[in-house]
């Protein structure tokens, strides 16, 4: 399956955020914020493969300069905490060329976004890393048949029964806010998610490629399979140069893991299409002898029901020759004996019970990767937190005329440092403790407990093995009272 990213965020003015920045700076180009008068240069920003504008019918043709497009949504927003733009990143197939990524994107972005009415500011990026991807930009206000910007939300009167206006006690009349898109709906993001998954599929096809990609998680999904961790820019870099990352070598192991649950899967669908043939031939066979009223029994098959007994049979018959298949039955033996299994009913429950075991096993280790990857997360941002912030400190204390300058110099520890704190602040709670060590320390033994899980996987994958075993056993028994069976028969005949 390919790899399947994408992501959406909210550019907002309350959160420091500028429209004219965000595209400035994802572009690569020098663009004057007329809002706040900071001029954002990024001409000398790297690895931008390809820029454009789409933009719907009603909207002035002036637009499809950036500049002139960012500074209008950052004109017609008055609020200090206003919505401004928002912001699709996906991830390009690395199997398609740069021509058919950016038809692709193209694509993607005229059907879901610039035909319903948005301004559209694409910036594909490719450092040569093996991360091609794509940011776009999106504008959050409806435009007039006038080319003008519309308005958000409208009010509308809230009715009585008498379909009268209700009126409050400070005279104003009751409303509620009514948005006029569906751009903000809950549903549309599992929408947008859909749509790019089914075009870069459709892509996919036309040039041949196998792989696929999937917007719903391996648990929508039904598969049992442990999520790799995001190795980002710097550790991709590095395992593409041959340098092993902690970030790799994670992803190595999980990759490793998840080879052994697939077997282990397989293996026990084997095992379980195993037993409905062998109880569906059981019936036809039953079902034959009863017709032709044949009444044969030998000694062993007086003693089919009972697994335990044909295998002591086995034992019994092969005792004078101390071969592979009889350390075979004698391991199988006493593997049943031990799960006190008699039956092929009730060896049916013991293989369903190994598979709702890895289910559960599987899960845990799902959970327990999961908060390990969150602590080192945070770990992670809270060392980026107090590396940059000193350079962060004095970006602030500098006067406004003289921190472009700086910014310029400083961008990317200035961009870490803020990033690093909107992270803690969602995830740290009320709590602004840093406690990287004591973090540190809960890693380690969550590492622990899912060694420990994957530890029984490999209990479970012994016990799938054994189970293979006993199945080998009895088609080697079943053959044999064939053969008996046909020489009663043959005799009869006679």
């Amino acid at each position: 399956m390919g790899i399947y990213h994408l992501s959406i965020k909210i550019i907002s003015r309350g959160k420091g955020k500028s429209a004219v920045a965000a595209s400035a700076y994802r572009s690569g180009e020098k663009i004057k914020n007329e809002y706040d008068g900071v001029v954002h240069d990024f001409t000398r920003k790297g690895g931008i493969a390809h820029t454009e504008i789409l933009l719907p019918q009603n909207a002035p043709k002036e637009f499809s300069n950036r500049s002139v497009l960012w500074n209008s949504v950052e004109k017609i927003e008055k609020s200090k905490n206003s919505q401004l733009a928002r912001e699709i990143e996906i991830s390009l197939p690395k199997e398609l060329n740069r021509e058919k990524q950016i038809n692709l994107v193209r694509e993607y972005v005229k059907e879901n976004f610039v035909k319903v009415g948005m301004c559209a500011d694409i910036a594909l990026h490719d450092k040569n890393d093996g991360n091609p991807h794509a940011h776009i930009l999106l504008t959050m206000r409806p435009l007039n048949e006038d080319t003008t910007w519309g308005a958000k939300s409208k009010k509308e009167y809230i009715l009585d029964e008498n379909g009268e206006k209700v009126k409050l006690k400070n005279c104003n009349y009751k409303t509620r806010k009514i948005n006029t898109t569906d751009w903000n709906e809950q549903d549309k993001a599992e929408e947008w998610r859909k749509s790019w998954a089914d075009i870069t599929n459709k892509y996919l096809e036309e040039n041949s490629i196998q792989e696929k990609v999937d917007h719903r998680s391996y648990q929508r999904q039904g598969i049992e399979q442990i999520p790799t961790i995001h190795l980002g820019v710097s550790a991709s870099q590095m395992e593409k140069k041959g340098i092993a990352t902690d970030r790799g070598n994670i992803n190595r192991e999980i990759k490793h893991q998840n080879k052994i649950l697939r077997e282990i899967t397989r293996r026990i669908k084997a095992l379980m299409r195993w037993i409905r043939s062998l109880t569906k031939d059981k019936n036809n066979d039953a079902s034959k002898d009863k017709q032709d009223n044949i009444a044969i029994q030998s000694d062993t098959q007086s003693k089919q029901n009972d697994l335990t007994d044909m295998l002591s049979h086995l034992i019994e018959e092969n005792s004078d020759n101390h071969n592979a298949d009889l350390e075979k039955y004698i391991e199988s033996y006493q593997f049943l004996k031990e799960k006190n299994i008699t039956s092929i009913s009730e060896l049916k429950e013991s293989i369903s019970a190994l598979r709702d075991k890895k289910y559960k096993t599987t899960r845990a280790i799902k959970d327990t990767e999961k908060k390990i990857n969150d602590r080192v997360q945070l770990i992670d941002q809270a060392e980026k937190y107090l590396k940059h912030k000193d350079t962060y400190k004095a970006y602030t204390k500098l006067k406004k005329s003289k921190q472009e300058d700086f910014y310029n110099e400083h961008t990317a520890e200035i961009i870490l440092f803020e990033s690093a704190k909107k992270y803690l602040k969602e995830h740290l709670g009320e709590s602004k403790i840093l406690a990287i060590r004591k973090w540190k320390t809960e890693v380690g033994n969550m590492k622990k407990e899912k060694k420990s899980l994957y530890n029984q996987i490999l209990e479970i994958r012994e016990e799938v093995g054994q189970a293979e075993k006993v199945k080998t056993c009895i088609e080697q028994l079943k053959e044999h009272e064939k053969r008996l069976s046909q020489g009663k028969r043959n005799e009869l005949e006679l």
